[in-house]
């Protein structure tokens, strides 16, 4: 199988299109492309239950991230502030980079 290309990556700002923290922002905290999910700090909280280890002493229940479906969530252009789709644009020097499909701004840096 081959892997799946995201268009989001770490650190980008999104919305969540649906599901129970519908509209709500959050920045990407990683991304699994071979299995096309992400997670989203502060959406999609699940609770962990864990055994006291060497490394973590104290066990009891966690609050953490979940993974979602990519397709969930859509990408907040820095320049415009609005969800957007992403395009693709292919500079002078050959470099590709992903940009805002609304005011044509880079998504990179």
């Amino acid at each position: 199988m081959t892997q799946k290309k995201l268009n989001v990556r770490k650190g980008d700002k999104v919305v969540l299109l649906s599901g129970k923290d519908k509209g709500k922002k959050g920045k990407v905290i990683s991304a699994m492309p071979a299995e096309g999910r992400i997670k989203v700090e502060g959406i999609n909280m699940i609770k962990k239950h864990v055994k006291p280890t060497s490394k973590v002493t104290q066990g009891g229940i966690r609050s953490m991230e979940g993974a979602l479906a990519c397709s969930k969530v859509m990408i907040v252009c820095p320049a415009c502030s609005k969800p957007t789709r992403v395009g693709k644009k292919v500079l002078a020097d050959g470099r590709r980079l992903r940009s805002c499909k609304k005011c044509g701004e880079a998504l990179d840096k």
